[in-house]
């Protein structure tokens, strides 16, 4: 069944509730001259102008999206048979981000492209795409809900790297999407390009805050715990604009189309997978053998229902082995 989509001002109302709400109070924030374009002092869940190590050479070796090589078989004592003997997967998931992740405010169930996916792997694994158990997390939590093991999976716009594949463990990648910039309507804004010294909002910890933090010139970076904070900034003045993923900034100018445009081209390429603790490799092996399957038709029907109308025409990314 399709959810009913809110009104701006439901919306705007829900959205705004989730910036008052108990969010995790800044340490430290770098407060930099005065922006033009911002009128009110920021709330307390933003952080204006983190610190960035970007410092250090790539490692040549690590090749980001190959993964392990897929294997569907559960055998006994492995991750696989631990989860289905507790009878339900446990996902990490967002749940305010409109077409990926997102809560119905009528029924409160999840729905989106990533939750799609979980249910595709809960499907395998029980034959029930409802035997799954969604724990919402920020951006900031994904990799440390994986090495804690809160979660079974993280299944939330996940940008695979080198750095994070350090700490936890990817699937193949499910889907490609690309960093661009959401204004309002009626910037005259082109490109990231045209933002020096102007504040800019991407969550904390996500691979989009850093890309802003390197941009020439240089944007403000202002991080929040949630993409939908961004939205309600924007939508305030308080920020000159947002910078993520074209998936996300979709889902944000779907839920204000007359009040935002997106601008400039694609200037990077972010690989999405699942997100799995380090050690259950044979877990890696299992979603990636899910995914093979999701690929021959789930993946399309998905992509239909949530994205084709915002972001065209697309087919599932091929995935590589190592």
């Amino acid at each position: 069944m399709t959810p009913r989509i809110r009104t701006r001002g439901a919306v705007l109302a829900a959205l705004f509730a989730v910036v008052l709400a108990g969010c995790s109070p800044v340490t430290e924030p770098v407060d930099p001259a005065p922006v033009d374009s911002v009128s009110q002092p920021m709330p307390a869940n933003t952080e204006i102008d983190p610190k960035f190590d970007t410092a250090g050479s790539a490692d040549a070796s690590c090749n980001p999206t190959a993964s392990l090589r897929p294997d569907s078989s559960i055998p006994a004592s492995s991750t696989m048979a631990e989860i289905k003997q507790r009878g339900h997967l446990i996902a990490g998931v967002d749940q305010n981000t409109f077409l990926f992740g997102f809560s119905d405010p009528e029924t409160g169930e999840l729905h989106g492209f990533d939750i799609d996916i979980a249910k595709e792997i809960a499907r395998a694994l029980f034959g029930d795409p409802e035997a799954v158990r969604f724990k919402a997390i920020s951006s900031a939590e994904r990799v440390d809900a994986l090495a804690k093991g809160d979660v079974d999976i993280v299944v939330r716009t996940f940008s695979i790297t080198c750095e994070r594949l350090r700490q936890i463990n990817f699937s193949t990648v499910y889907y490609v999407a690309g960093q661009r910039v959401l204004v309002g309507a009626d910037s005259t804004a082109r490109s990231l390009s045209d933002l020096g010294g102007q504040r800019v909002c991407a969550a904390r910890d996500s691979t989009s805050l850093k890309n802003i933090a390197n941009s020439t010139p240089r944007p403000v970076p202002v991080a929040v715990d949630d993409w939908s904070d961004c939205l309600v900034l924007l939508q305030q003045g308080q920020v000159a604009a947002v910078s993520t993923d074209d998936t996300i900034l979709a889902g944000m100018r779907a839920q204000d189309r007359s009040g935002t445009k997106i601008i400039g081209e694609r200037f990077t390429e972010e690989y999405y997978g699942v997100g799995i603790p380090k050690q259950n490799e044979d877990m890696v092996r299992y979603v990636n053998a899910v995914l093979e399957d999701v690929r021959d038709g789930a993946w399309q029907a998905s992509y239909n229902r949530w994205l084709r109308q915002d972001l065209g025409a697309a087919s599932p990314p091929k995935p590589e082995y190592r």
